[in-house]
């Protein structure tokens, strides 16, 4: 009997353990940018940490988390320790946008447009342009 119970136990934490578990951060499909269109870090992403509804400032403010991304602050916050120029993929700013892997507490999310302009100038270098 003692047999059957472990055996049944050591069925029930695998298939548990094997239930929570996430192999892969979910990045939505995003749109592709024009080549000739021109992303700046002053129209076009600055803005989207600003925002009226979507005000990344309310918590990232230099105080209660980081990085600070107000307006002036935020480009030498950002480079070079949440986004790798370049790539996207290694840069943490990119991998916790609300709408990939950011926590959701504020009630806001970013649309795929606007991941999607973030992502092609962190691709594209990541100029304070």
């Amino acid at each position: 009997m003692k047999k059957y119970l472990s055996y049944i136990l050591g069925f029930l934490l695998s298939s548990l353990s094997m239930s929570c578990y996430y192999d892969e951060l979910f990045i939505p499909e995003l749109p592709d940018i024009p080549v000739d269109q021109i992303v700046t870090y002053a129209n076009d992403i600055q803005p989207i940490f600003i925002q009226s509804g979507k005000d990344c400032t309310a918590c990232h403010n230099g105080s209660i988390a980081q990085p600070d991304l107000r307006e002036g602050n935020s480009y030498n916050a950002l480079v070079p320790d949440y986004v790798v120029p370049g790539n996207a993929e290694s840069s943490e700013l990119f991998q916790k946008l609300p709408g990939n892997n950011h926590p959701i507490e504020a009630g806001f999310l970013l649309n795929v447009d606007e991941i999607a302009l973030i992502k092609t100038w962190i691709d594209r270098g990541a100029e304070n342009n």
